[in-house]
Formats: structure tokens, sequence, C-alpha cells
């Protein structure tokens, strides 16, 4: 399965590195300067560890896709492939003659997939929209901003939670078309927006949107301990039963305000403000432990760093070992393993352009 990539940034790139983990030829189209991610850091001899994490495993072809050669050179390519991705806005590739319209009219089984902010349709489809602005006009940021207390403004944005999102609705999207293809012999185009992936996300805000509760939603809080904070999910009437015996209050199970999810519902910041008096005389860790052993899901507050050194990522092989031209790095396998061991990020991060002549070789016989 081969796979012409025209993507940058986060969405795109991801949703190609997924494909390139489950074994498909991915050939990343880059201009002749290369990638922007290729400049951001962190950097080590001026290879960027962020570009490597999100493409991992790909080929890289340089193309002037402004330049009659680099399209034509690009056409050849997608003609001996079975897949295109873009994330580019919604205009750009037919300007380029490198639409949907334009290349499955050459190949009619071609599985086409499009990653926009807003989506390729509608009024806002030509708007420039980047992940921390489809946080804001999705209701996500306004969302964990009414969660929260004691903030007068949302929280700063710097995990882009809309563009791995629809990388990966992107990633599922292309399995069904080829699984269509398949059955029906006939191509797909794709539309993938970060907006309604957002929209997606906020299951229980969509209906709440429309229906609204009368009573706060209980939310899990961090809760102070001796030198740190924990988080505590008594999610059904169980778990609530096993953390009052850890806590050494079996009286909660009697106590009117917590004996019945309705009832903690309710009274739910009273739970918290108790518990919290149990963890704060404890350190973090014996929390988690004490908890945990009593088959009450609990968590320390982890760096990232921390979480990656975890035993639990190493048995599971979480991270594997990648290399660029400045050395080796972890990245995260996909959050799915196959009992073959046949899915995993590639070992190599290709250099720019390294693939070119070959590719082009490859699918025409022909040197750029």
């Amino acid at each position: 399965m081969r796979v012409v990539d025209f993507t940058s940034m986060i969405a795109g790139p991801y949703c190609t590195r997924l494909l390139a983990d489950c074994g498909a030829e991915v050939l990343k189209i880059e201009e002749p300067h290369g990638d922007h991610m290729r400049s951001r850091p962190p950097l080590r001899d001026g290879h960027s560890t962020y570009f490597g994490h999100l493409n991992a495993g790909k080929k890289s072809v340089a193309l002037d896709l402004k330049s009659e050669e680099g399209r034509n050179s690009a056409q050849r390519l997608v003609a001996a492939s079975d897949v295109v991705v873009e994330n580019f806005r919604p205009g750009v590739m037919k300007r380029l003659g490198l639409d949907y319209a334009a290349l499955s009219a050459a190949k009619p089984d071609l599985v086409y997939c499009s990653i926009s902010g807003f989506g390729q349709t509608g009024p806002r489809a030509e708007q420039p929209a980047y992940a921390p602005v489809i946080h804001a006009a999705s209701g996500f940021d306004h969302t964990q901003f009414t969660y929260q207390d004691g903030q007068d403004k949302p929280a700063k944005t710097g995990i882009f939670v809309a563009d791995v999102l629809a990388a990966v609705y992107a990633f599922g999207a292309i399995q069904t078309a080829l699984i269509g293809r398949l059955r029906h012999g006939t191509g797909q185009f794709i539309d993938v927006a970060l907006m309604d992936s957002m929209i997606n996300l906020l299951v229980f805000e969509c209906q709440e949107a429309q229906f609204p509760s009368k009573e706060r939603r209980p939310l899990y809080v961090p809760m102070r301990a001796r030198d740190g904070f924990v988080i505590v999910a008594p999610v059904n009437q169980r778990n609530f039963e096993q953390l009052a015996e850890a806590v050494g209050c079996p009286e909660w199970k009697a106590d009117p305000r917590f004996a019945t999810v309705a009832a903690r519902t309710t009274h739910w910041d009273a739970l918290m403000a108790a518990l919290e008096e149990w963890t704060a005389l404890r350190t973090a860790r014996d929390c988690e432990d004490t908890l945990m052993k009593a088959g009450v899901p609990c968590s320390r507050y982890l760096t990232v760093a921390e979480a990656m050194a975890d035993p639990q990522l190493a048995a599971r092989g979480s991270l594997a070992t990648v290399t660029d031209g400045a050395g080796s790095f972890l990245v995260p396998n996909p959050p799915f393993r196959f009992g073959d061991g046949s899915v995993g990020v590639g070992p190599d991060v290709p250099a720019l352009g390294a693939d070119t002549e070959f590719m082009l070789e490859k699918v025409s016989g022909r040197k750029q």
C-alpha cells in the first residue's frame, strides 16, 4: 500500500505516520527547503525530534509543486499509489491540479483524504485554523474554563488535541475507504475537519448544551498530598465503598450525603474535601499505592518524563527508538498492538529529499 503525503505541521503527518506504522510505504512530499517542522525544537545538531516523532518510517521526496515539473512528478507518484493525504487550506490542491477530481479522473480507485480546520464545505471552509483556534471555536476551551474554580479566563493552549484527534479520525476513515475499495473497486474522497473532530470529543457537553442539568456535573479534582497531588476516581458504588474502607472511614457508606450515586452527585464537593483531608497527610505515592491496592482508581500527577519512565510502558514496548542524522531518540509506538508484532513506528527519520530520485525512477523510470 503506497501513500502520497502532501501534509505538514501535525494533523496530516501524524495520520500518515500511523499509516506507515501499519506497513504502508508513505512518500512525504516536501518543498525543496523542507517541511517547516524540520526547524522546530527540540533540535540536536540541526535535526528536529519534533519532526522525527511525526515522520519516522516515511520516505522524503522533495518537489517544487509550484513548478510544472514538480506537479507532473507528483501526479506520476499518485498514479502509482493507493492513498493521498493532504492538509492544505481548501482550494490549494485544486489550484495545483492535485485535487481529488483531477487525480481520480486518471485513477478512479484512489482514496483521497483532506484534513482542514473547518472542512471542505460551509461558510468557514476557507478560513485559516490551527488547533488552538479550533479548541476555542469548538467550545472545548470554554468547557474546560467552566470546569475550573478561581480562574478568570480560559487556560492557555499547549497540547494540540484537535490535531491528534483529527489525525486518528482520518486514519480510521482511510481504513474504511480501503475496505470499500476492496469490496467495490471504487475510490473515495474523505473530508476530515478539526472542528468536527473536537465536537465529537465533547460527548457529554453536546448533550448538556441541549438539555442543561440542574446540578453541576461531578468533576474529578486534584487533591493535595504531602509532596504533590493525586487524582481519585470512585466512579461506581463499589469503588466508593472500597474507598471508604481504604481511607478508614467506613461510616461514609451510611452517610446520607454519600450513600448513593445520586447523593454523592449532590454532595460531591463535600466528599472530595473529606477525602483530601486523608490525602494531605500522606505522600502521593502512598495515596496511589493504598487506593490502587484497594481497587480504587488513583494516580499521582506525573511529568511526561516520569510517565515515559514508567515500567508499564517498558513492559508493553510502548516506546520505540528511532534515528535521524543526529542520533537516536524515543517515540511512542501507536497505542494499539498486533499480536504478531507487525505494527510499530519505523526506525528511521528520512533526510530531506533522500528518496526523490529513487521513487521517481521506481514509478516512471525518469529522474527529477
